[in-house]
């Protein structure tokens, strides 16, 4: 196997346990030793730049956002790559939002990231996650602005039932982390061609690819790099898509995982 230049973590029950609100001791090092030794390290995420304030004071050479549809730099700012929801899409949302309680979050390119409504699901999800802010807004707000993603609430049967995915969202696909929601993003869109955009940039190849994992999100990608490895707190379809599992989150996943591959 050619030697790792590039690893590529999920935040969310990856480096930063759930629950928690900041990445463990061990792995912070870990991941300054990683760029000492001149690998590449990203993050790969479903949430939007917006949204990523749990990393501290960890430096990363870039960052594969809202589940591969928005690639930006180390700096946060420049960005590199960017997929959209189809208008066409977001207008038929508007009208369906008219009839369904579903909560919605509109995640805007340029931040801003608003919700339809609040529930108690919502809030539970946002204390899992430390958000501490939702803005509310109507959803005829999206209209004019560039979306990357949305996050439907309620259970898969729900939105289901609404048709929300089938008949609404007819250009966008489902992925979720959680039962209690799910991430919409384009069609086309996903961590892994989040991966290839950045590898492209930097000149690194597929090859000498890594990433961490738990959800079911984080599939593809852990399919897709040279070496995919899920966390031990992952579900079973998560782990069978992985090359290797090592420890949960909570138990300095990733660090075993790294000294298991001696790049550490």
């Amino acid at each position: 196997m050619n030697r790792v230049k590039a690893v590529f973590f999920d935040i969310d029950g990856t480096l930063v346990p759930l629950g928690h609100n900041g990445i463990p001791h061990e792995v912070k090092e870990a991941i300054a030793r990683l760029r000492d030794n001149g690998v590449k390290v990203f993050i790969s995420t479903g949430r939007h730049p917006e949204w990523i304030d749990n990393l501290g004071d960890s430096e990363f050479d870039g960052y594969v956002t809202v589940n591969g549809g928005m690639c930006l730099l180390s700096d946060r700012k420049t960005c590199i790559y960017k997929k959209t929801i189809d208008p066409q899409d977001i207008h038929r949302l508007i009208s369906f939002s008219g009839h369904s309680d579903l909560p919605i979050v509109v995640v805007p390119a340029e931040g801003g990231i608003f919700i339809n409504r609040m529930n108690d699901e919502v809030r539970y999800v946002a204390d899992l996650l430390h958000l501490s802010h939702f803005n509310i807004q109507a959803l005829q707000n999206a209209c004019g602005k560039e979306i990357v993603q949305l996050i439907a609430f309620g259970s898969e049967s729900e939105r289901s039932k609404s048709g929300l995915m089938k008949d609404i969202l007819k250009n966008c696909v489902a992925t979720s982390w959680n039962p209690l929601f799910c991430d919409i993003i384009p069609t086309g869109s996903d961590k892994s061609v989040g991966i290839d955009r950045m590898i492209e940039y930097f000149g690194i190849p597929l090859s000498e690819t890594m990433a961490f994992g738990d959800g079911d999100n984080d599939i593809g990608m852990l399919r897709h790099v040279a070496i995919g490895i899920a966390m031990g707190n992952a579900e079973d379809n998560v782990k069978k898509a992985a090359d290797y599992v090592t420890t949960p989150a909570i138990e300095n996943g990733v660090v075993n995982a790294l000294r298991h591959f001696k790049l550490l």
